[in-house]
């Protein structure tokens, strides 16, 4: 027994699977998939880790490199704007290429940054650093999805390994908060950059030895499309970025803004009826695969903002040390594995929508609660609830949307879906990054130096109502998710053979 979804053109099985349309390849079963999976989800984790692993270390780094309150977001901001310019572009390359190929390329980069982000000893060297990071995880990042979904065939082999992709994916940023307490507080912040040297290693050592490389695209790569759509989202990114230093209304910010839209509709445009598209416009038919877009960059619009104020709000207002505020989030760490792994078992008895849904209003409840925090505020009366609900609205949405997007993708075109729904985490982090860095700052009314002799109640009152923000972010998420994935749930599960 199954149930058409008639928006993306795939079935959803009652025993959990999802079935591509009629007469699509379908990969074969690697000889040692338990090994390619673990390859795999070790490069994401690494690539997601790093976008948290930073934000413990941020005090550290601000007093040791001299950081202003708004240019320290470059630091953050930095890996997102290479990041999210070149995802697209990425994940084609992966896909005409030759997908292990970019995937190792992307490692390497990956490990070079961030040796050299380690040694670092001036503020333009670091963002350097920090943009390297992001253009080798722009390479790696959506070829390992896209690997995922062309080494395991649909159904339950490819749900479980993308429950497990996704699973680490959502526990990423939970396990980079409290490695970068333990690093920043035992070590050094800079041991947040050299940790990635011997992981980065370890999967490229992995990739030689298990991975296999996947039938290629006999097409070309399409490259008008690919510098218009490269510069517009760098533009977007950065215009996000440059908001809170010059404000959302000066000449710079605006230009940035407004090539970006010349830039991005030029790049629709052009890939309207192109044989050898970079972006598929059919890849946006499915309600259900753009609603997970969109509910996935709100979702991350709020989530960077998050670890983002409150490890400043746990060293700063609390107290903690780097470790103890890494090991305050342990909590939350394991509420992200402890959902996706349920979601992942759910998700074949209920459909994806009330995991979408249930994971963004958790995210609202748990910042709209920490948004009323002040300077007499404890762990564990206002930051632990909020980290609960945080972590389960994560885990819980962070499965379902990876396996809506992938479902019914052309396994020629996983690359580039990949590379969109990263593009989709980069960007809304960056803008919910900024807006809330904007609101605090704005709020609070202090910069620089002045920011350290700030009275404890002029900061929280500022952080609290960025997280208010956040909060608002993933509501609409969580509407978004209701009003555009239509999935009907099925009554049992299908028996063998039906």
């Amino acid at each position: 027994m199954s149930t058409k979804n008639l928006a993306g053109g795939c079935l959803v099985s009652g025993s959990g699977s999802v079935e591509a349309a009629a007469g699509q390849w379908q990969p074969t079963s690697p000889r040692h998939p338990g090994w390619v999976l673990t390859v795999l989800a070790g490069a994401q984790l690494m690539v997601v880790l790093d976008t948290t692993i930073i934000t413990i270390a941020i005090p550290s780094i601000q007093h040791e490199l001299h950081y202003t309150a708004t240019t320290l977001q470059w630091v953050v901001s930095a890996y997102t704007l290479a990041f999210g310019g070149f995802l697209l572009l990425g994940g084609r390359l992966g896909d005409v290429l030759g997908r292990r190929m970019v995937f190792q390329t992307g490692a390497v980069l990956f490990v070079v940054a961030s040796l050299l982000g380690g040694f670092a000893d001036h503020q333009a060297w670091l963002i350097a650093s920090r943009a390297g990071q992001g253009l080798g995880a722009a390479l790696l990042s959506p070829t390992a999805l896209a690997l995922v979904a062309t080494s395991f065939p649909e159904g339950k082999p490819r749900n479980r390994a993308v429950g497990v992709y996704g699973a680490v994916s959502g526990a990423g940023a939970a396990v980079g908060a409290v490695g970068g307490g333990v690093l920043t507080d035992l070590v050094s912040w800079r041991w947040v950059f050299f940790i990635n040297i011997p992981l980065g290693v370890l999967v490229l050592i992995g990739s030689a030895l298990v991975l296999a490389e996947p039938q290629r695209t006999r097409r070309r790569i399409d490259l008008p499309s690919a510098l218009l759509v490269t510069a517009g989202v760098t533009l977007l990114v950065n215009g996000f970025i440059n908001a809170p230093l010059s404000g959302w209304t000066a000449a710079g910010t605006l230009v940035s803004f407004g090539a970006a839209v010349v830039l991005l509709t030029g790049f629709i445009l052009l890939q309207r009826g192109r044989e050898h598209a970079l972006l598929p416009l059919r890849m946006f038919a499915s309600r259900n695969r753009s609603g997970a877009f969109v509910v996935h960059l709100l979702n991350n619009a709020a989530l960077l903002g998050t670890y983002y104020f409150f490890s400043q709000f746990a060293q700063e207002v609390l107290g903690l040390s780097p470790l103890a505020t890494g090991l305050a989030f342990l909590p939350s760490t394991a509420c992200v594995i402890l959902a996706s792994q349920v979601g992942a078992r759910l998700l074949g008895r209920i459909g994806p929508l009330p995991l979408i849904a249930f994971g963004a209003f958790s995210l609202a409840l748990g910042l709209f609660y920490v948004s009323f925090m002040s300077e007499n505020s404890t762990y564990a009366g206002l930051l632990l609830p909020a980290l609960i609900l945080v972590g389960l609205g994560l885990g819980s949405a962070i499965v379902p949307l990876t396996v809506t997007v992938v479902s019914g993708v052309e396994p020629r075109e996983t690359g580039v879906a990949s590379g969109v729904l990263n593009s989709c985490q980069q960007v809304g982090g960056s803008l919910g990054l900024a807006a809330m860095v904007t609101l605090s700052a704005h709020v609070t009314g202090v910069e620089g130096a002045d920011r350290r002799a700030a009275e404890a109640a002029e900061l929280t009152h500022g952080w609290g109502d960025a997280l208010a923000l956040g909060a608002g972010f993933a509501l609409v998420a969580g509407i978004v998710a209701l009003l555009a994935i239509r999935v009907r749930p099925w009554a049992k599960p299908a028996a063998p053979g039906e």
